[in-house]
């Protein structure tokens, strides 16, 4: 009975060493006799009781890790407090076994010299403006030095960047300057598209106002051309009138008639001034006689008036 009891206990003791379950982004490294054996991949495993051993376990996942802060100098001589995140993950467990005593803090310093390397090469405003420049270079530098880790450096995050306080206070001045600047700026152009609009609105008054005038100018000859024009229609018209009258029957007589009595409309007005000789035809008889007297005598007439 005691035997059986002790069987029992050794193959309990035997199985449990022999059974392994890796968890899932799990990986274990298994050692025959103090050397490498082989990986466990996440599941049920069986090992060799007594002979292999469970070296080391390594999580798959990414793992954050905070880079401590540190002082880098830039190329123009300034110091800045910088502090950063790194992301990796163990893509070799072996590697990771065998490859660093410790690759955590591998990873680790080497983030930090080749931080202060990367930022020893550029003045303190480019460091603000190249922020994923710095971090590629970081992660390119970690992880070409990494592989024989077993580790894959995934992104570097700076997180601060702080420079000295008379430097922030330097480039606050600069900062508060350069706002006033372009505020001054903005003031000149906004009297300077001021004044432009003036000029201009002035102008276009001024070339209404020119052509208003002018196409004043044009209806009032054009206006009077066509008074002229409707007078001239109006005597052509008239002469028209008078010369149809004349040559029908009669209008001769009538035109003779009209002369006669102007004529003696003029004797009349000439008799009555002291100043004017009037000169009477011998034969007052004879129409043709008295309407070339009467002619003679509306044109003086028309010379004294």
């Amino acid at each position: 009975m005691e035997v059986a009891i002790v069987v029992l206990v050794v193959a309990v003791i035997f199985i449990a060493r022999s059974v392994k379950v890796v968890p899932q982004q799990n990986a274990w490294v298994v050692e025959r006799l103090g050397k490498y054996s082989s990986t466990l991949a996440p599941g049920l495993n069986f090992i060799v009781p007594f002979v292999d051993r469970v070296a080391h376990k390594h999580s798959l996942k990414e793992i954050p890790l905070d880079v401590p802060s540190q002082v880098c100098i830039t190329k123009d001589n300034t110091q800045l407090q910088v502090d950063g995140i790194l992301f990796f993950q163990v893509t070799d467990a072996m590697r990771a076994s065998y490859g660093s005593s410790n690759y955590v803090v591998a990873v680790t310093q080497l983030a930090q010299t080749t931080l202060r390397s990367v930022i020893g090469r550029l003045e303190l405003d480019k460091t603000f403006e190249e922020r994923d420049m710095i971090n590629a270079q970081v992660v390119a530098a970690i992880d070409e030095a990494a592989l024989n880790w077993g580790v894959k450096v995934l992104r570097y995050e700076i997180k601060d960047l702080t420079p000295p306080a008379e430097i922030l206070h330097a480039m606050q001045a600069q900062i508060t300057a350069e706002r006033e600047k372009r505020a001054l700026i903005a003031a000149s152009e906004g009297r300077r598209q001021e004044q432009i609009n003036i000029a201009t609105g002035e102008r276009e008054a001024f070339i209404a106002r020119s052509e208003g005038e002018k196409q004043a100018q044009i209806n009032k000859a054009q206006g009077e051309a066509e008074a002229i024009k409707a007078v001239a229609d109006a005597t052509a018209q008239a002469l028209e009138r008078v010369a149809a009258a004349i040559r029908q029957p009669g209008g001769e007589q009538a035109v003779q008639l009209k002369v006669a009595e102007k004529a003696v409309e003029a004797y009349g007005r000439l008799a009555s001034e002291a100043s004017t000789t009037l000169v009477v035809p011998s034969n007052m008889t004879e129409v043709s006689t008295l309407i070339a007297s009467a002619m003679k005598m509306v044109q003086a007439g028309s010379k004294a008036g």
